[in-house]
């Protein structure tokens, strides 16, 4: 095994923060990982610097985020109707279309190294879907995929009334990544009616809490989530 490999994780809980400060943080953490890569690359191994991990949870005000290949038209509020919301609109670097983060909502932003892990992008966002499909399963709830469509889903076989309940969206560049998950746990779904959920306009969206029929304790559900990430990747959190 390469000697430079990490599998340490700095976990990161920095609570409720701006969608454009929380932004930033990523960037930086991605640039400066993305510098040691491009640094090493010109090294022998035994004087390369190991490559650092980091999993960042954090909650946003109100905010619509639109991916690169997502369309404007999607969001259906103008800038007053996103004012009358008290909410925020980017355009973003992760794939995906557009989607919604607020209050009562867990957004995990993984920056890892996946020469650390895996070089495999699908088999990340698999794994990333399975660590929220364990969690929901603590819980007592089946959820699962829909083929061709990212994130996780209840109703995902029969498809009666099918609704997401985490949404995925990342970009990776040397096989760094940044960006991630939105799982919703206490939200208000209301948000959802002024867009077009990730560009998907015949499926609803759904809460963990509604699920449950009682509010959710969210410091219980990240230390879930986290066991779930830890297993499946094989982290050790710092």
């Amino acid at each position: 095994m390469n000697e430079v490999i990490n599998k340490s994780v700095e976990f990161r809980d920095l609570g409720p923060m701006d969608y454009q400060q929380a932004w930033d943080y990523q960037e930086a953490i991605f640039a400066e990982t993305v510098a040691l890569k491009i640094k090493n690359r010109n090294l022998p191994p035994e004087s390369q610097t190991r490559t650092p991990n980091y999993l960042l949870f954090v909650e946003h005000p109100h905010v619509y985020t639109l991916g690169k290949s997502g369309k404007p038209e999607n969001l259906l509020l103008d800038e007053s109707g996103l004012a009358d919301y008290r909410a925020t609109y980017y355009r973003i670097n992760r794939g995906g279309d557009i989607t919604y983060h607020g209050p009562g909502q867990l957004v995990g932003y993984p920056i890892l190294d996946l020469d650390n892990f895996f070089t495999d992008i699908h088999k990340y966002l698999r794994y990333l879907e399975e660590a929220i499909i364990r969690t929901l399963a603590d819980y007592g709830i089946e959820a699962g995929r829909i083929d061709g469509l990212t994130g996780v889903w209840l109703d995902h076989i029969t498809q009666q009334n099918p609704r997401k309940i985490c949404a995925l969206g990342v970009k990776s560049s040397r096989w760094v990544t940044m960006h991630g998950f939105a799982f919703n746990l206490n939200v208000d779904l209301s948000y959802f009616s002024h867009i077009v959920p990730c560009g998907i306009d015949d499926k609803a969206v759904t809460s963990l809490h509604l699920e449950l029929g009682r509010p959710v304790d969210e410091s219980e559900a990240k230390e879930r989530v986290k066991k779930h990430l830890s297993d499946l990747f094989e982290m050790d959190f710092a």
